[in-house]
């Protein structure tokens, strides 16, 4: 059976059929068939190259496969950290108290950088907090932001 498979499929098939997965993949963006055409590829052009048996190719497609698939979901993995309308806050965020915030009631605080996209929020904290006074981030309950005094 491999004896007739390494006789008609030749190097032009890998090739062929891998840029029919490229094309697929253009269809569908999935990353899957992007991998397989990829390494069809590669087979294709080792084979062009160098007499290979059809068990040699299927090895080399094995391998090529596999490497993509892992290297694709390394890359996909990766957290993608974008400046666009978010920020990366932290709880020591800081900003100044825009209208006044008696305990526990709400008022409004204006943060030096933007926090999940805006910088104007509604706040509430422990103690009462004048306006003009420094603040920091101490939790975000949904909409609504706890803060605290800041301390030099």
């Amino acid at each position: 059976m491999f004896i007739l498979l390494n006789e008609t499929i030749l190097w032009w098939h890998w090739i062929v059929f891998g840029v029919v997965l490229l094309i697929i993949e253009m269809n569908t963006g999935t990353f899957v068939t992007l991998g397989l055409g990829l390494a069809m590829m590669i087979v294709g052009l080792l084979d062009l190259f160098m007499d290979l048996s059809f068990i040699t190719e299927i090895i080399i497609f094995s391998v090529c496969s596999i490497l993509f698939f892992v290297t694709w979901k390394r890359w996909l993995k990766t957290p993608t950290v974008t400046s666009i309308g978010q920020s990366n806050h932290t709880f020591d965020t800081l900003g100044t108290v825009s209208s006044e915030i008696l305990k526990h009631q709400k008022g409004r605080v204006t943060f030096d950088t933007p926090v999940l996209g805006t910088s104007t929020w509604i706040a509430t904290s422990d103690e009462t907090l004048s306006e003009n006074t420094r603040i920091k981030i101490v939790d975000i309950k949904g909409q609504l932001m706890l803060v605290s005094p800041h301390t030099h």
